[in-house]
């Protein structure tokens, strides 16, 4: 008697979860050749042969002003989803990160009797610790992505699984650094800064000004400086055109390369998030600025609990990243800090070592293959 195929519905709404729950299914493949992947997602999860029902690149914003002017967007993909799931009735929701719109759809899976499974804890360790009994309501499991989030969740006798870093297994250059800088057509002898403005648009709008500001100053400090800016695939060739054109700077945009642009680098601007994590597993010292709307600073200073932004900092739990926010987030500071990256040798390995130290912490790795094994689990095959 043959097996009928699982059903696995996927909520992705950002770039970093599209490429997550893509990994995730595509490793599940190996094991369940036959298992049928819907949902809502972007390219990557219909690369790697998810049936899309919605497309969520429209709606991969963040920040409270964000999500208010993109709401309807949002509330309409929730209903689209909520009446995809009732039709279709998977064997397990696999809601992957995008927190707040994912928690709704999870709740509304759960009373309706379709098993859910949260890859990518909620930050409670940061804000809102209160919320780990609500999720624990709404889903079956939690799969989390740092080791530190499992106690948050068994004190609440919420079941939690570590999984890895998915960062641990991408953050990997396709050649040496030596063959890169070929590639590149950049020297060793001159320092070379990477720039990591972020991968949505409004980043870009509030961040690669900044540092390119930065980088002008930097280049009259460093005569013979480089500059490498690592485009995100989310991010449209017209955004940075516009902004780079009007620079008198020696910049190489890399395309489909971040881990080879970032390897080349003595020192990185970048904005907080995944990004400062893959830097960090790569070894390379950094700063990390970032700007928000004043409506969604003030909104994070009375709710955050934690005093640092950059992972690799709440990793570490000590401030071994400067940290540039909103007015300190300004060309001048960007510009001291990474010229005391390339001038300062005794400060720049004391960073190299606490970085050394989040890529420990981090472990092995292999969290698609986790992911997938612990779907498997959850279905009984």
């Amino acid at each position: 008697m043959t097996q009928k195929p699982f059903t696995l519905f996927f909520s992705a709404g950002e770039s970093s979860g599209d490429q997550h729950a893509a990994n995730m299914f595509l490793e599940l493949k190996t094991h369940r050749p036959d298992i049928k992947g819907i949902g809502m997602g972007s390219a990557k999860m219909a690369q790697a042969g998810i049936d899309i029902r919605f497309d969520s690149s429209g709606i991969a914003v963040i920040g409270v002003v964000e999500v208010i002017k993109h709401y309807r967007e949002i509330r309409r993909a929730l209903t689209a989803m909520q009446q995809l799931l009732l039709a279709e009735r998977p064997d397990l929701l696999v809601c992957v990160d995008y927190k707040e719109f994912n928690f709704k759809l999870a709740r509304f899976a759960k009373q309706n009797g379709i098993k859910v499974l949260f890859y990518v804890s909620p930050q409670v360790w940061a804000w809102r610790p209160g919320r780990v009994k609500k999720y624990g309501a709404a889903i079956d499991m939690m799969a989390v992505i740092f080791p530190f989030e499992v106690p948050y969740y068994e004190a609440e006798k919420v079941p939690v699984r570590y999984v890895g870093h998915p960062s641990v297994d991408k953050a990997h250059p396709q050649h040496s650094k030596e063959e890169d800088l070929r590639l590149f057509g950049l020297a060793k002898a001159t320092p070379i800064v990477g720039i990591l403005p972020g991968s949505r648009k409004n980043e870009i709008e509030r961040m690669l000004p900044v540092m390119l500001a930065a980088a002008q100053q930097l280049q009259t400090e460093f005569p013979g400086i480089h500059f490498l800016l690592p485009q995100a695939d989310s991010i449209p060739d017209n955004l940075l055109a516009d902004q780079l054109r009007a620079i008198p700077l020696t910049i190489s945009v890399i395309k489909q390369k971040p881990y080879d642009a970032i390897q080349c680098c003595d020192a990185i601007m970048t904005t907080s998030g995944t990004a400062s994590l893959e830097i960090a597993l790569l070894g390379i010292p950094m700063v990390i600025a970032y700007r928000l709307s004043p409506l969604t600073y003030w909104l994070g200073r009375l709710l955050v609990k934690i005093p640092y932004i950059g992972l690799p900092n709440i990793i570490l739990g000590k401030p071994a990243i400067k940290e540039l926010i909103q007015h300190e987030a300004n060309a001048e500071r960007l510009a001291e800090e990474i010229t005391k990256i390339l001038k300062d040798k005794p400060y720049r390995e004391s960073m190299r070592q606490d970085l050394h130290r989040v890529k420990q912490q981090l472990g092995e790795g292999g969290g698609s293959k986790n992911m997938a094994l612990l779907a498997l689990e959850m279905l009984g095959g």
